[in-house]
């Protein structure tokens, strides 16, 4: 069989995992209306998706060592339109809390089993064209999931089945099917069932990066969207969500051409950038600059930063590429998730900017203290980039 079907298919399936995840952003301001909660309750529901995700990136990171490939992505599959499904039957934010965590397990099934099943279709001597396929799948998801719900509800009007839930649930169980119907490339392990990560030796700063460049997104997903709606912008929110993960797929091409300690530089570089130029926007009410630094913060997250981490733990991990991504992951939704919650209880006691602005803040000093901690050492990304 030509390696184009399968590989075709495997993207569409992570797609469409990863599609299920930010389908209902749009929406999260109606949800809590719906249930009466406040900034740190959205941001809560938001990152409920963490609590889903985490577990089972922390014990069932190798889970398709032992059942193979097919099955987690499958069942990830399931679980997206089971999430939504019930969105639709019971709107509201504990509904939404349930749901994000559903999303999380499939998720962290998919993109652990993606990237190793990817890898072996396409030969462990292309194992950085296989991230970068993965990464483009994963971030076209990650970010068209809103923006179709986003034009949903603009041609439709407020509705808690927009059109973009029932493209899911039309695709998703077909997709499932499918899955199961993919090649057997890998060899079934003997392992345990449950399965910690690993973390490659020389990594931990792709997994710093990653938890910087994630956070920077999280924010932009969960706490933007309720800047927005309170300055009667709403109605953008999908499209920001769609250029926070968009723009940075634009960019793999060009990542790729990088060695990875560049990319991660420039990374480095561009995360505080765009949070600043998004912030700045946010505080003079002007949304070019909230739509100019969301591209930025999604050129570092989705773009250089995701694709170097990815390509690097899955080149020096060969023999445990689904626990090494997994070990990636712990790094990148930590970022993801604590600081948003953190940003949630502080919108309500000081105002969602003055939040932001903590945020800003502590982002830039760790960024520094990262980046002075790779300059003194052994490796410096930072100083490969000035080199060039």
């Amino acid at each position: 069989m030509s390696k184009l079907l399968p590989v075709s298919l495997l993207a569409l399936g992570l797609f469409t995992v990863t599609f299920a995840v930010n389908l209902q952003a749009p929406l999260y301001d109606a949800y809590a209306a719906k249930s009466d909660v406040r900034a740190t309750s959205v941001t809560v529901a938001f990152a409920a998706y963490v609590a889903g995700l985490m577990p089972t990136l922390l014990l069932l990171g190798g889970l398709s060592d032992r059942v193979g490939r097919r099955v987690p992505i499958a069942l990830a599959l399931i679980l997206g339109t089971v999430a939504t499904a019930l969105l639709v039957q019971v709107p509201s934010w504990t509904s939404l809390v349930v749901a994000r965590i559903l999303l999380g397990i499939g998720t962290g099934l998919a993109t652990t089993t993606g990237t190793a099943y990817m890898t072996e279709i396409l030969g462990a001597g292309r194992a950085k064209t296989a991230a970068l396929v993965v990464t483009s799948a994963t971030s076209l998801g990650f970010g068209g999931g809103a923006l179709a719900t986003g034009i949903s509800l603009g041609m439709q009007g407020p509705t808690f089945l927009p059109a973009s839930y029932v493209a899911l649930f039309v695709a998703a169980p077909v997709l499932a099917v499918i899955a199961l119907g993919l090649p057997r490339i890998d060899k079934r392990r003997p392992v345990s069932l449950m399965r910690l990560p690993v973390f490659p030796s020389g990594t931990w700063m792709f997994g710093a990066a990653m938890a910087l460049a994630w956070s920077t997104t999280g924010m932009t997903i969960a706490v933007v969207p309720l800047e927005l709606a309170a300055n009667d912008l709403g109605g953008w929110t999908g499209l920001v969500i769609f250029l926070a993960i968009f723009m940075g797929f634009l960019c793999q091409p060009i990542a790729r051409r990088m060695t990875n300690d560049r990319a991660l530089a420039l990374g480095f570089v561009l995360i505080p950038l765009g949070f600043l130029v998004l912030l700045a926007g946010v505080w003079l009410k002007v949304l070019p600059f909230v739509l100019v630094g969301t591209c930025i913060t999604s050129a570092a997250s989705y773009g250089f930063t995701y694709l170097a981490a990815l390509a690097e733990v899955s080149v020096r991990a060969p023999a445990d590429r689904a626990r090494a991504t997994a070990g990636l992951f712990v790094y990148a939704y930590l970022g993801f998730s604590l600081p948003v919650i953190a940003c949630g209880a502080l919108a309500d006691m000081l105002g969602l900017l003055s939040a932001m602005l903590v945020f800003a803040a502590v982002q830039i000093t760790v960024t520094v203290i990262v980046v002075m901690i790779l300059y003194r050492g052994a490796i410096s990304p930072v100083a490969s980039l000035s080199a060039e």
